[in-house]
């Protein structure tokens, strides 16, 4: 049986990043018990196709009113480890406003909140494994984590197989993002080529004139060079 290309080392989240705080209560002190998967959820629960609406794609288009914000489109393909893209897979995306903020009771940032903007949205990858969002660019916001910390912009990602087990969730950062070299979240992540990947590319072709600027983000599941994924480290 073939086995996958394995992942290089450093590639992966740490269990236990200090600079990232909150791993140290997290990181689990023993090592991990890999449970079996049964019949039963190798083959269920399920998703199916018609809760997703034409527009659930486009976060600017949830209100009779659009957003405030920078719209942006971000678009890519879900790729296996030789490259192909990876069909009917469900890819999730959620984030914080233009001013920083989640629209989320526990986030109490003193920074607006927009009432045109649910920050979430989800497709069904095309026959190729393409996916695209319409959504507005998001701020970055403090969070506590040392003295003066900031999250620089960033979009969370959550993609299904089939079945729910299947998940995996990762996050897209923005080119030239003068925050990244302080963030405690990407450099849990050692590998330089790893947290690269983590960084979105700027596309003239997919930017609309007059309208939208492009953001590539193509996301590997397997192999060296797969994206990082938190449920491969915290």
């Amino acid at each position: 049986m073939n086995e996958y290309p394995r992942m290089k080392p450093g590639s992966q989240p740490e269990f236990l990043s200090p600079g990232y705080k909150s791993t140290i209560v997290r990181a689990p002190l023993r090592p991990l018990i890999a449970l079996p998967h049964t019949l039963s959820e190798l083959t269920g629960p399920v998703y199916g196709h018609n809760p997703i609406g034409p527009t659930d794609n486009d976060l600017t288009l949830h209100f009779a009113e659009p957003p405030q914000g920078e719209r942006i489109i971000v678009a890519g393909r879900i790729l296996d480890e030789d490259g192909k893209g990876v069909p009917n897979a469900m890819v999730e995306l959620w984030q914080a406003n233009a001013a920083g903020r989640y629209q989320h009771k526990r986030d109490n940032h003193p920074a607006p909140l927009d009432p045109n903007f649910l920050g979430a949205g989800r497709m069904i990858t095309d026959q190729d494994g393409n996916y695209r969002f319409v959504t507005i660019k998001p701020g970055a916001y403090p969070w506590r984590n040392h003295h003066n910390a900031w999250r620089p912009a960033h979009i969370h990602f959550s993609l299904f197989g089939t079945a729910f087990v299947s998940r995996l969730v990762t996050q897209m950062y923005f080119p030239n993002d003068p925050l990244l070299q302080l963030d405690p979240v990407l450099h849990s992540v050692r590998d330089k080529d790893a947290q690269e990947r983590l960084v979105s590319q700027f596309d003239l072709s997919m930017t609309e004139p007059e309208w939208a600027l492009g953001y590539r983000f193509d996301i590997v599941l397997r192999g060296r060079k797969a994206t990082p994924f938190e449920e491969h480290g915290k």
